[in-house]
């Protein structure tokens, strides 16, 4: 498991993910259904980025979001 602390980081894991499965940026908009221009401003740490696009490439790069609660005792 991997922490990622920001959309850079999130953005590089998903730029690896991508080359790893030997795709390019626009086999995984495709798959994703969504437009090259927004995987290609995910991979590069938007902020803006709609987090519902981007769960869907998580997705369909086989990666799962989890989301831990900090212990602030």
């Amino acid at each position: 498991m991997k922490k990622i602390d920001d959309t850079k980081q999130l953005g590089l894991l998903i730029r690896s993910t991508r080359k790893r499965q030997n795709l390019t940026q626009e086999q995984l908009a495709a798959a994703a259904g969504v437009g090259v221009r927004f995987v290609r401003e995910l991979e590069q740490g938007k902020e803006s980025c709609h987090l519902g696009k981007a769960m869907i490439v998580v997705s369909m790069l086989g990666l799962q979001l989890s989301i831990l609660e900090e212990d602030t005792l």
